[in-house]
């Protein structure tokens, strides 16, 4: 891991951006923390950082206020990375397939979600390998974002994860579904109800395949961008719950 830039922001938080071998990321650490501070996984949609960044920062901002660390990575194919060639087809097909009316095949799904994960998942553990050295961190760690089917996956694959927030917001391979029953740690599923791009009834049915014997669902009505803040500060509350 290589520190590339830093800043004090205004409520004393310490932002810095850095990179992982190709892999550009940032962490958020609190300005008055006096112990090594437990650690949020940030993971963004694949729209890329920069895009993103207002609102990783204000979640980040948020958790640090809670006494947590907060790291986000780009995800593979976003921001200035490599295109992934699998998922530019697919994307295309999607797009074909939705402005035609017609459903979502599984085959699309399946080749715009499947090779994501299989790349994002090691990224993020190499990722916590560098993370958790660092003096000002320690554990636990926690999971917050993105591509539901990310968030599975390291939920199964990485012990290092001790609760997850996830968002319902995402196509969901079939594969999925058997890895979900897998998935055993605390979690805590967001859902918005009229989400245009999501399979509502797909959400649901990842949410009672999840095997973890605590798991929440809190749906809120309105489109994809519409989360409440209501909701961010329950998510915020439960990860508050498992890692402190």
């Amino acid at each position: 891991m290589h520190f590339t830039s830093e800043q004090r922001l205004d409520d004393g938080v310490l932002e810095r951006e850095f990179t992982l071998g190709e892999i550009p990321g940032i962490l958020w650490t609190p300005g008055s923390a006096s112990a090594p501070a437990p650690l949020i996984l940030l993971s963004p949609p694949p729209l890329g950082l920069r895009k993103m960044y207002p609102r990783l920062v204000a979640r980040a901002r948020h958790s640090a206020a809670d006494g947590f660390a907060t790291a986000t990575i780009e995800l593979p194919g976003a921001g200035d990375r490599p295109r992934l060639p699998a998922g530019e087809q697919a994307l295309a097909d999607l797009h074909r397939a939705m402005e035609a009316g017609e459903p979502v095949s599984d085959e699309i799904i399946d080749a715009l979600i499947l090779p994501l994960v299989d790349k994002a998942v090691p990224e993020w553990q190499a990722a916590l390998d560098a993370l958790l050295p660092l003096p000002e961190i320690g554990g636990p760690v926690g999971y917050s974002g993105g591509v539901i089917s990310i968030g599975t996956r390291l939920a199964v694959v990485e012990p290092r994860i001790s609760a997850a927030v996830l968002f319902a917001g995402s196509f969901i391979p079939r594969a999925m579904f058997e890895e979900a029953r897998q998935v055993t740690i605390p979690l805590h599923v967001l859902l918005q109800w009229d989400d245009e791009g999501n399979d509502r009834q797909a959400a649901l049915d990842l949410f009672d395949a999840f095997g973890s014997k605590e798991k929440t669902l809190h749906a809120n009505m309105g489109g994809h961008t519409g989360v409440p803040q209501s909701a961010g500060d329950e998510a915020g509350r439960f990860l508050a719950r498992h890692l402190k």
